[in-house]
C-alpha cells in the first residue's frame, strides 16, 4: 500500500498511546529546561544549540524535526521562517521554543512561549496562546468539532480576545515514528473529529500591532491532562 493510499489516522504496528502520552511529557520537560537556561544576553543562535544539548542529556532517540527557538520578532515566524541567529534576547523580550523529538519510537511535539523581564504585553501575549489553545482543546472534547472547525473556531475565538491568529499553522499528525508514512495533511484541513493521541493543536498568534507573536502546541488527548503530568 503506498502512503498516499493510507487512512488518514492510520498509524504503525508499533503505535502505543501510552508510549505518544510519554513522549509527549518527556518533550514538554525538554522545553522547560531548555526555556530556563536562555535569558536576557543569550543569542537566538546559542538558544538552539542550547535546545540540542539539553535533548542530547535527556537521551533523545533523534529528531524528526529540527529545534525551532525563536527570539523576538522571530516570534512571529513559523516553522519555515528564517532565523534570526544573531539576535540577542533582550531585557524585556519574549521567545518561543518547538520541538519535535522521538522518544522509544514515537513521536513528541511541544511546543510554548516564556518571556523575560516585565513587559505586560509580551506576557499577556505568551499566555494567551496556551488560553486559546485550552479553549480549542476543550471544543474538541465537549463538542467534538471536526479539525476544520476547530480552527475556524480558533481565529474566531482570537479576534474576540483581541490577537490575531496565523491562519498558516493548522496542526498535523504525529504517531509512532515516522508519522510522514500516513501523512494526512493539516489538522485545519481535516474535515472529521481528530481521534486521541494522533493530532498535534498548534496556535499561533500575533500582538495587533506590535512585532511579536507567541506560539503553542501540544498532542490533543481525550481527557485533559496538564503539559508534564
Amino acid at each position: 500500500m503506498s502512503a498516499a493510499s493510507h487512512p488518514p489516522e492510520a498509524v504503525g504496528a508499533s503505535f502505543s498511546l501510552p508510549a505518544m502520552l510519554k513522549a509527549r511529557d518527556l518533550t514538554f520537560e525538554a522545553v522547560r529546561r531548555i526555556a530556563a537556561r536562555i535569558g536576557p544576553g543569550v543569542t537566538e543562535g546559542r538558544g538552539g544549540e542550547i535546545a540540542q544539548e539539553v535533548l542530547e542529556a535527556m537521551g533523545m532517540e533523534r529528531l524528526w524535526h529540527r529545534n525551532v527557538v525563536r527570539f523576538g520578532p522571530g516570534t512571529l515566524e513559523t516553522f519555515f521562517g528564517p532565523f534570526q541567529p544573531d539576535y540577542v534576547l533582550q531585557p524585556d523580550d519574549i521567545f518561543y521554543v518547538d520541538l519535535g523529538v522521538v522518544w522509544d519510537g514515537h513521536e513528541g511535539d511541544a511546543g510554548d512561549t516564556f518571556t523575560v523581564g516585565e513587559d505586560p504585553e509580551m506576557r499577556a501575549c505568551a499566555e494567551a496562546a496556551r488560553t486559546l489553545w485550552a479553549d480549542v482543546a476543550r471544543r474538541w472534547r465537549d463538542d467534538g468539532l471536526s479539525g476544520a472547525g476547530l480552527y475556524a473556531y480558533a481565529r474566531d475565538r482570537a479576534a474576540a480576545m483581541g490577537w490575531r491568529l496565523n491562519w498558516e499553522v493548522k496542526g498535523h499528525r504525529v504517531s509512532d515514528f515516522p508519522h510522514a508514512v500516513y501523512k494526512a495533511g493539516a489538522l485545519g484541513d481535516f474535515d472529521a473529529p481528530p481521534t486521541t493521541g494522533l493530532w498535534i493543536l498548534e496556535i499561533q498568534i500575533a500582538h495587533p500591532t506590535r512585532p511579536i507573536g507567541a506560539f503553542y502546541e501540544d498532542l490533543l488527548i481525550r481527557e485533559p491532562v496538564s503539559a508534564g503530568a
